[in-house]
C-alpha cells in the first residue's frame, strides 16, 4: 500500500512491549505503512530478544509521508543524548510531524526542547529533572501515564496502553468509542458486547 507511514526508532536494548499495543492497532487499521529506523541498516536486538533489521536510517527519515515517528524506551537513553535523533526531532517538528517517546525515550525530546511549550509526562518528574540537567518544563509536567499535547505524546514506562491509545487518537485510526471500548479491553479486561464471540 502507499501513503503516510508511521516511523518505528528501533536500537539496541530497545523495551519492544512498549509501542506493542500501538503498533498492533495501527497495522490492523491498513491505514499506514510501519517502517523501522536504526542508526545504521545492521539488526539490532531488542531488550525482550527480538531481532530486527531495519527498514531505514535515521539521515533517510523525511517529513513528508511520515505519519507519525514512535520512540520506545531503553537503557540508551539514560546514558547520553544522540546529536542525530536531535536534529531529527527538530526537522520532524518543524513540519508538524507527530512525535511519540515513551519511558526513558521523554528524556530525549526533553533535551531537544519538546517539552517547552507542551503538556508531558515521563516515568517522573524526579526522573526528568535527574537525567536531563537543563531540564526546566515543570510547569507542565502532569503526572500521568500518557499525556498529548501539540503533537507531542509522552508517556511513563508504565503506561504502554495509554501511549497505544494516544497514538491511535492522533492518527484517528478509531473513534473515540471504539478507542474507549478498546481501552477497556486492554486495560481492564472488559470485552465489550459488540466485540465479544457469539
Amino acid at each position: 500500500m502507499t501513503g503516510p507511514t508511521v516511523k518505528l526508532l528501533v536500537f539496541d536494548g530497545l523495551a519492544d512491549w512498549e509501542p506493542a499495543f500501538a503498533l498492533c492497532a495501527i497495522n490492523r487499521s491498513g491505514r499506514f505503512k510501519i517502517a523501522t529506523v536504526g542508526f545504521s541498516r545492521e539488526p539490532v536486538m531488542s531488550m525482550g530478544g527480538l531481532r530486527l533489521t531495519p527498514d531505514a536510517v535515521i539521515s533517510d527519515v523525511e517529513p513528508a509521508g511520515t505519519a507519525i515517528f514512535i520512540m520506545p524506551g531503553g537503557d540508551m537513553w539514560e546514558q547520553q543524548s544522540n546529536p542525530e535523533v536531535v536534529k531529527l526531532l527538530d526537522r520532524l517538528e518543524a513540519a508538524n510531524v507527530p512525535i511519540a517517546a515513551i519511558c526513558a525515550a521523554t528524556l530525549e525530546v526533553a533535551r531537544a526542547g519538546l517539552t517547552r511549550k507542551r503538556r508531558h509526562t515521563s516515568n517522573s518528574l524526579r526522573y526528568l529533572r535527574t537525567a536531563v540537567p537543563e531540564y526546566r518544563d515543570d510547569k507542565l509536567y502532569v503526572d500521568d501515564l500518557a499525556v498529548s499535547d501539540g503533537g507531542l505524546i509522552t508517556a511513563s514506562g508504565l503506561g504502554a496502553i495509554e501511549f497505544g491509545r494516544e497514538i491511535m487518537r492522533q492518527l484517528g485510526i478509531h473513534s473515540e468509542e471504539d478507542i474507549a471500548s478498546w481501552f477497556g479491553m486492554f486495560k481492564h479486561g472488559v470485552i465489550p458486547a459488540k466485540w465479544a464471540p457469539n
